[in-house]
C-alpha cells in the first residue's frame, strides 16, 4: 500500500469529505549513478558553505526568500502552516465544468483520493454526481508551498485529482511561426486516407517504452563483456510529400493485412524481457 502524501478534506458546498491523497503515477526511467571516472567510485553530493569553507549538515539548512542582494527572509517549517489560506488542508471545489473545455496543456500531475471511513458516503455522493453530470469539478488545494488549481473526476470508480497550470504559466505561441503552406486536394485526401488506416481505439497497454527496454538490453550485454555495435542509420530517400503519403498508406495497409504479426512479435519480445528480471534490476 503506497503512503499518502497529503491528508485533508474535500469541501463540497457545506459537505466536508475527509480524504487521503496518493500519487497516481510513477516514471520508469533507467537511473544511473555518477561515478569518478578514474576509479569508478560513486560521487557524493554535499551541501557546501563557501563563506566558512565547510560541508553543511542537513539539520543546519533553512529556506530563505531573497529580498535583496545577500538579504533573505528565513522561513521555518511552521511558518508555512501559518499562510492565511483555507486550501492548506482543504480541497475547495468552486465550479463544475465540461471536461472538453479544458485543453490538455493545462494538466500537470495526477493523484488519487481515498476517503477516510467516516467520509465514505459523501465521497460516494460526489463520485455519483460527477458521473451523472458528466462534468469535472474545479478546485484549489495547497501542495508543496503552492496553491494549485486542480480538477476532480471519476477514474475506475474512485476520484482522481489532477493538478493544473494557471493561465499565466502557459507560454504564449505568438512568437512561433505557424506555416501558411498551400495544400492540394490530393495531398489532403491522401493524408485523410492515412489517418483512416491508423484509426482505432486507445489501448494504453499495447504501448511500451522501447528505448528503455533496448537500453537495459545494451547495459546487460555490456556487463557480460559483449561488444556493442552502433546500429546503421536508415536514411529516408523520400523527399516528395505526396510520395511519402502514398508510401505511408501502403505500409499501413500491409500492416493491417498482416493480421497483427508485428504486434505478436512485440508481445513475444516483452515476454522474453520479463524472463530476465534479476539481471534487469542489477543492470538498472
Amino acid at each position: 500500500m503506497p503512503r499518502s502524501i497529503w491528508k485533508g478534506a474535500v469541501s463540497f458546498g457545506m459537505v466536508s469529505i475527509p480524504i487521503k491523497l496518493y500519487s497516481a503515477t510513477e516514471e520508469k526511467d533507467v537511473s544511473f549513478n555518477l561515478l569518478h571516472k578514474p576509479d569508478q567510485v560513486r560521487i557524493k553530493t554535499q551541501r557546501y558553505c563557501p563563506d566558512e569553507d565547510v560541508v553543511v549538515e542537513w539539520n543546519d539548512v533553512v529556506r530563505g526568500y531573497e529580498i535583496g542582494p545577500d538579504q533573505y527572509v528565513v522561513m521555518e517549517p511552521e511558518d508555512f502552516d501559518k499562510v492565511p489560506v483555507d486550501t492548506t488542508r482543504t480541497i475547495e471545489i468552486t465550479d463544475f465544468v465540461p471536461d472538453e473545455q479544458i485543453d490538455p496543456i493545462y494538466y500537470q500531475k495526477t493523484y488519487y483520493l481515498e476517503p477516510d471511513k467516516v467520509g465514505g458516503k459523501p465521497f460516494a455522493l460526489l463520485r455519483e454526481v460527477l458521473k451523472d453530470s458528466k462534468l469535472v469539478a474545479l478546485a484549489k488545494v495547497t501542495l508543496r508551498q503552492k496553491e494549485q488549481l486542480c480538477t476532480l473526476r471519476v477514474y475506475n470508480d474512485i476520484i482522481a485529482l489532477e493538478t493544473m497550470f494557471y493561465a499565466d504559466e502557459i507560454r504564449s505561441t505568438e512568437e512561433l511561426e505557424a506555416p501558411d503552406a498551400k495544400l492540394s486536394e490530393k495531398e489532403l485526401e491522401m493524408a485523410h486516407s492515412l489517418v483512416k488506416m491508423l484509426e482505432g481505439d486507445f489501448e494504453p497497454e499495447k504501448y511500451h517504452d522501447n528505448y528503455r527496454e533496448a537500453l537495459l538490453e545494451l547495459i546487460e550485454a555490456k556487463s557480460e563483456g559483449q561488444e556493442i555495435k552502433r546500429p546503421a542509420k536508415v536514411a529516408s530517400k523520400i523527399t516528395d510529400l505526396m510520395e511519402a503519403l502514398r508510401a505511408s498508406v501502403e505500409a499501413a495497409k500491409k500492416d493491417k493485412t498482416s493480421g497483427g504479426k508485428a504486434s505478436d512479435e512485440a508481445d513475444a519480445s516483452d515476454s522474453e524481457v520479463a524472463e530476465k528480471p534479476a539481471r534487469r534490476r542489477r543492470a538498472g
